[in-house]
């Protein structure tokens, strides 16, 4: 289906005006005069062309995106403050309504959610039209004008710098909602059982039975080898073996490919990136090249409508599955080699409904193989413990294996794979075939995939890991989509939120990264502590920031000066507060470690207030400010020497002993030699000066006579010299000394250049003015310039 009439059927008309004029585009490129080629194409033309697109349509549909997404903002923060007016669970207020009419209050608030949320789709939908429309018509333009103008790579990073279509400004819109939902659903429905709360960002799995939350990142390649060393340090590589399903035996990592079925009019496809309930995907897949004969598995995966997937999965072997396909093979003879092997009836019956239920599925939907997916993947896992699964996937290729061109196919259509690869054993990069067939990825995939355990908290390391700046979050990612919109751009009208990202640098700044995550954190924890103080439960974890976190500092700040000024109100303490850091440090007992709760992080005030977290709430009479004198007062006591920076006043635990070195001091001494020679290499530079200075000043001394200036100058020269040699001995002996002690002071020490510059100055400035003076008082020079002065005026003509 063309783009044009994809675009009339999905416009959502209160917002007809606002979305790309397609025709007027077309109109402009004379994509409606196919027969007028005999007119030039003018610069003028071209100027029109590109202020239509960039200064009014691409315009107009960003600044729609963002008004209407600040309105969607609004209207759920206004929906979040009505859910917060509500009295909580374990509340005694008398003026708490009755059950009757806090559950009309609720069924109104998530009709009002549900218009939100529906709001949020088509606005979802909007951005993902205008945005595949921008770039299928300047593809148009390109293919049509490219041999004078081309103008995609400006469009690609004009639409980076507007990413009205990305997933990340939906994310914490998706996530408020969820949890008011999730509050509404386990209020009003009394006998439903209380599920947990989903993060809209993960994907619900399940793999044998077994729940699991899946997060995606991306991986820069610069940043691969750091992230794969992180995780080695708390999880061993999974090794494949032949017994295991004759995946791959050997040292290297195992090459997977992926052969995925579409209809030709990417059904499947669509279905997906609409996210529509019940949509699936179906893939063929083994390890290895297929000329070892591998095992092959025919999965198919389903996304529910609660947002879980469920996969169904049975092996079939390679000259089975083009009869299968057609519908001529059943899986007969699987099923009676089953039998024959004493598996029960259920087991039996379970593949038997597996592999009916697939083939009917490819044959109602017509499906066929339309893009192979190839990447090498690292796993990462403990044995016989599947409650953490890492993989990475590396080298991701994507290649056309469709028939849709039925003069070229890419794949012989009496055979159900592409024997020119498969045959030839062709690896990555994939020189060998058609370059318009292939589509390289250029990141690594990151996949984790968590076991839901609810007695259970998330390791430390993992949640560090998602946090840092070594990943770009991807929530939803799929090879599938991904390769079908890379490679078949013409055939579909619907392109993955993600692509955006592809013409951006994913690369982060450290401390930048780290901040946005806190600040997303601790946002996030404000939400789901209202919501759990509305339904009387813990939701999620207790937030703390880290002591390095910008929330944390300002925090301690704005709380130390509101209590110095007596303005401080009593907080209440939040419910399940821990007292340990979010490394697993206990707090030390001087209360650096104070932390509080995400609702004062984020606001820093009342207004966002729902609770804090502080010793001072919990113990009324201690004061930060009562904590700052202390603290104070202790410094200048160590720095004056007073206790020998003891901390006297600090009972230590029983059997526990005060350092008596700092950690960074103890182990054994190692320092390289670079180090050492540094220093010597120092020395002698100052040893030269001082040699110099010292030869200088006695060939001045001797060649002096009975000059009294010239001596004086000499000397000073001498007394130079011998300070700098004396000062070099000075730093050699006092930087060894700093070297061996692990001083974290600074080695710089401007004193001795300094001294050393300003006596040479000095010494030089008298020795001229000195010399100068002495020139002028002699008798014979002023004689001379007399004499000079009447010949020169001898010469004048005076008229």
């Amino acid at each position: 289906m063309r783009f044009g009439k994809t675009l009339k059927q999905s416009i959502y008309e209160p917002w007809r005006d606002k979305y790309i004029d397609y025709g007027k585009l077309k109109s402009i490129l004379r994509e409606d005069r196919p027969d007028d080629e005999d007119e030039p194409w003018t610069e003028e033309d071209e100027n029109r062309f590109c202020d239509e697109i960039f200064n009014t349509q691409l315009e107009k549909v960003a600044q729609f995106q963002e008004e209407k997404m600040q309105e969607l903002r609004q209207r759920v923060d206004t929906a979040f403050e009505k859910l917060k007016e509500l009295p909580p669970a374990d509340s005694e207020n008398k003026d708490k309504p009755t059950d009757e009419a806090l559950a009309q209050r609720l069924k109104d608030l998530e009709a009002e959610l549900d218009g939100i949320t529906n709001e949020v789709k088509e606005l979802q939908k909007y951005s993902s039209l205008n945005y595949t429309g921008f770039l299928k018509i300047v593809k148009k333009h390109d293919r049509k004008r490219g041999d004078q103008y081309k103008i995609r790579p400006i469009m690609q990073v004009s639409l980076s710098k507007r990413p009205f279509n990305s997933e990340q400004g939906y994310s914490p819109l998706l996530n408020k909602l969820s949890l008011m939902y999730f509050a509404i659903r386990q209020h009003l429905e009394d006998n439903a059982p209380a599920e947990p709360y989903l993060d809209p960002e993960s994907q619900p799995e399940t793999h044998n039975g077994e729940k699991y939350t899946a997060y995606k990142f991306w991986v820069h390649p610069d940043n691969l080898l750091e992230v794969k060393t992180y995780i080695l340090r708390r999880l061993p590589t999974l090794v494949y073996s032949q017994q295991s399903a004759k995946e791959w035996d050997g040292d290297e990592d195992p090459t997977i490919t992926s052969l995925y079925f579409d209809s030709p009019s990417f059904q499947m496809y669509n279905q997906k990136v609409d996210r529509e309930t019940e949509a699936s995907s179906l893939r063929l897949r083994w390890y290895g090249q297929l000329s070892q004969k591998p095992d092959i598995v025919l999965e198919q995966k389903i996304i529910h409508d609660n947002g879980t997937s469920e996969e169904r999965k049975f092996p079939i072997k390679e000259k089975y599955i083009k009869p299968y396909l057609d519908g001529e093979y059943k899986m007969e003879k699987s099923i009676q080699k089953m039998e024959r092997q004493g598996q029960s009836t259920a087991d039996v019956d379970e593949f038997r409904s597996t592999a009916n239920a697939i083939q009917d599925y490819i044959r109602s939907n017509k499906l066929q193989p339309v893009i192979r997916a190839n990447y090498v993947r690292t796993a990462f896992q403990k044995p016989g413990d599947d409650r953490i699964r890492v993989s990475i996937d590396t080298d991701i290729a994507f290649i056309r294996e469709d028939t849709l061109d039925r003069d070229r196919p890419c794949r012989d259509p009496q055979n159900w794979h592409r024997t020119d690869i498969d045959d030839s054993n062709m690896t990555y990069p994939f020189k060998n075939i058609n370059q318009s067939e292939v589509s390289r990825f250029p990141y690594a995939v990151l996949e984790i995939k968590l076991k839901e355990d609810q007695n259970r908290k998330r390791p430390i390391w993992v949640t560090d890991l998602m946090a840092s700046h070594l990943v770009h979050p991807c929530p939803r990612f799929s090879k599938f989509m991904h390769g079908v919109a890379s490679l078949f751009e013409d055939y579909v009208n619907r392109l993955p939120f993600w692509l955006p990202d592809l013409d951006t640098d994913i690369r982060k700044d450290p401390q930048t990264a780290f901040e946005e995550e806190e600040a997303k954190r601790a946002n996030r924890a404000q939400n789901e502590q209202v919501v759990g103080s509305f339904l009387g439960t813990k939701l999620g974890n207790s937030f703390k920031p880290s002591r390095s976190s910008p929330v944390a500092k300002s925090y301690l700040a704005e709380r130390v000066a509101a209590e110095s000024s007596g303005a401080v109100k009593p907080q209440t303490p939040v419910s399940g507060a821990t007292d340990r850091t979010p490394a697993g440090e206990p707090l030390a007992s001087d209360g650096s470690q104070l932390q509080q709760n995400a609702g004062q992080q984020q606001n820093g005030g009342r207004g966002g207030d729902y609770g804090t977290m502080s010793l001072s709430s919990v113990f009324p009479g201690f004061s930060l400010s009562k904590y700052s004198k202390a603290m104070r007062l202790k410094r200048a006591q160590r720095e004056g020497g007073g206790g020998g920076g003891r901390r006297g006043s600090v009972t230590l635990p029983p059997g526990v002993e005060e350092p008596t070195e700092w950690l960074k001091n103890s182990g054994p001494l190692q320092i390289e030699p670079k180090v050492w020679l540094a220093n010597e290499r120092t020395f002698l530079r100052w040893q030269h000066i001082c040699v110099l200075l010292g030869g200088l000043a006695i060939s001045l001394y001797t060649a002096a006579g009975r000059d009294t200036v010239a001596e004086w100058i000499a000397i000073g020269f001498i007394l130079t010299a011998a300070f700098a040699g004396g000062w070099g001995y000075f730093l050699l002996h006092s930087r060894r000394r700093m070297i061996i002690e692990r001083s974290g002071k600074d080695f710089d020490n401007f004193l001795g250049p300094l001294v050393v510059s300003v006596a040479l100055m000095v010494a030089l400035i008298l020795n001229f003015s000195f010399a100068y003076r002495d020139f002028l008082a002699r008798p014979e020079i002023g004689t001379e310039v007399e004499a000079l002065f009447e010949q020169t005026a001898g010469h004048v003509d005076l008229r």
